[in-house]
């Protein structure tokens, strides 16, 4: 069960109803640049600026059309897979589908409540979702009369499914200021190591009759 602050609280049982705004931010790579930028938005109709988690972010208004699907919360491990649309004509749609490598790009979504006489944000953002782009589609046809861009976000629970090569892998290792412990790893076992006895490099042949001595 979720804990609410006091602001939160409060805000729930207010008879003047309730506001509830999607914040989008995805992290993902300039093609032009090689860079990691971040493209925020939300379902607003302004920008807006605050700081989640220690860290300055904008979002862009969106509109209504970026409709998440209902976060399911369950226990255990399972991948799920949840969905975003954003309007496909959006100029910040646009420039991420084109311009930024958005497979496997980081991404969260987190849930604002506005007041609504004052319309300004009441409580922290809660983050509902955190995962990875899985892909990016262009249905057909139109939703609510707009074109659409579908987003699937693979949550955050995919890292455990990750094989111990993209983890553990010389790529991986020399990340860490250049380390090249696992240099020779993809090749374990497959080169002979001698310990004083005849070397041989090949099918019935010896390298000049030499020993390898430890």
């Amino acid at each position: 069960m979720r804990d609410f602050d006091a602001a939160t609280l409060a805000y729930l049982d207010s008879p003047a109803g309730c506001v509830v705004r999607q914040m989008v931010y995805i992290r993902a790579r300039n093609v032009s640049t090689g860079l990691i930028e971040a493209l925020g938005l939300w379902s607003g109709l302004d920008d807006l600026a605050l700081t989640i988690d220690g860290e300055a972010r904008t979002y862009s208004g969106a509109g209504s059309l970026l409709r998440p699907d209902p976060v399911v919360l369950s226990p255990g491990l399972d991948v799920r897979i949840h969905r975003v649309t954003l309007d496909a004509v959006s100029p910040e749609v646009e420039d991420l589908v084109k311009g930024y490598v958005t497979r496997f790009a980081p991404i969260e979504i987190h849930r604002a409540l506005i007041d609504p006489e004052t319309r300004v944000i009441v409580a922290p953002p809660v983050r509902l979702v955190r995962g990875w782009i899985d892909s990016i589609v262009f249905p057909e046809g139109a939703i609510d009369g707009n074109p659409a861009c579908e987003i699937d976000i693979a949550r955050a629970t995919r890292a455990l499914t990750r094989p111990l090569s993209a983890v553990k892998s010389n790529a991986a290792q020399s990340r860490r200021g250049g380390d090249p412990f696992r240099k020779y790893g993809d090749i374990s076992g497959a080169v002979p190591v001698y310990w004083g006895e005849k070397y041989h490099d090949g099918p019935g042949g010896v390298s000049g009759g030499s020993d390898r001595v430890s």
